[in-house]
Formats: structure tokens, C-alpha cells, sequence
């Protein structure tokens, strides 16, 4: 059996002017922030983005970044700034390149369960803050913190579970937002392409 926690220290893979993902957070949920994905593709484009497609209406971006290093942190600014922009809205934005996707993809923590769900990391938790969460916040729900990355077994659904986003946003002091794994699993066909 697995600990409730692991903290694995790695270090992003270094963004090199391919293929990323942008996971924004809290967009077209309830009816509030609502950004049609035809027009965030167009402003990202606009923003210098290459080749940009959306999935689904929960803000999954697919891109391509010019640029021999094109570095992460100015990434998601240049993102955040443009749909600011475009769209009067601040909205966190969480990046992965293609490399760091497909290692979320094939990382298994709770062998072939159902029910689970990834949480993105914008930034790399420290150690101290990892070891700090609570195993037994939401029992019978699970957590393995991986790098910037939460993998969360929900089996009574993500509505009943404690392991909120707001919790790991605090707890860790970084923006989380979460995909289940059937969207990571469709996001890394199309950035594959």
C-alpha cells in the first residue's frame, strides 16, 4: 500500500520550444467566467501561440511556443496576460510541455483504480509543505504529491471529496487545477498530434 504522500523532488523538464499544454483554471464552471474556446484559441494565436487547439469547454489548451527555450514562467504570464486582455478575466494558468505530460500519463500511483484524478502544480511544492498535508483529510480519498503533481483517488467523486484545490493552494502555496484522467489521456493524443 502506497502512503498517503510522497514528495519526489524533479526538476520540470526544460520547455524548449515544442509542444505544451495550458490547464486553466475555473473557466466555464457554473456559468461564471465563460470563454468560448473558438475565441481563446484566437486570442492565443494572436499572443504568438502556435498551432492552438482547445478541448473541451473546461480550458485545455494544446500550443506550440517559438523559440530555441522558451521559458515557462513567461509562458503562462504571456497566456494570463492575453486573456486578460481579451477577455477581462484573471484566470491561473498551469502549464506542461509535452515530456512532463506524457510522464503524468504513464504514472500509475494507484495501480489501475478508477476514479482518479490529477491535480497540476503551477509551481514545485516545498518539501516541508508536502510532508505538511493531511493523509486523513478525506477518507476514503487518496493523495500522492509527484513533482508538481497531486494524483488524487476520488472514489466517491471530486464533489464529496475535502481535497479541494483551495486546500492544496494553500497547504502547498502554489494554484492547482484538475483534470481527470481520461481529459490528460486525450490532451496527450493531441499533443502527440
Amino acid at each position: 500500500m502506497l502512503p498517503s504522500t510522497v514528495a519526489r523532488k524533479t526538476r520540470p523538464a526544460a520547455p524548449t520550444g515544442g509542444a505544451y499544454v495550458a490547464l486553466l483554471r475555473g473557466i466555464n464552471v457554473g456559468g461564471k467566467n465563460r470563454i468560448p474556446m473558438k475565441d481563446l484559441a484566437s486570442a492565443l494565436e494572436s499572443a504568438g501561440l502556435r498551432d492552438v487547439s482547445t478541448y473541451i469547454q473546461s480550458g485545455n489548451v494544446v500550443f506550440r511556443a517559438d523559440g530555441p527555450r522558451a521559458e515557462e514562467k513567461e509562458l503562462r504570464a504571456r497566456i494570463e496576460r492575453q486573456i486578460a486582455q481579451a477577455f477581462r478575466l484573471r484566470v491561473p494558468v498551469v502549464l506542461r510541455s509535452a515530456a512532463e505530460l506524457a510522464t503524468v500519463a504513464g504514472s500509475r500511483p494507484f495501480g489501475a483504480a478508477e476514479g482518479v484524478h490529477v491535480g497540476f502544480l503551477a509551481d514545485s511544492p516545498a518539501a516541508e509543505a508536502v510532508a505538511g498535508l493531511d493523509p486523513e483529510r478525506s477518507p476514503p480519498d487518496r493523495f500522492v504529491v509527484l513533482g508538481r503533481d497531486v494524483f488524487l483517488l476520488l472514489p466517491n467523486g471530486v464533489a464529496r471529496s475535502r481535497l479541494t484545490t483551495a486546500y492544496f493552494d494553500t497547504q502547498l502555496g502554489t494554484t492547482m487545477t484538475v483534470r481527470n484522467t481520461r481529459t490528460v489521456m486525450a490532451l496527450l493524443e493531441m499533443i502527440r498530434g
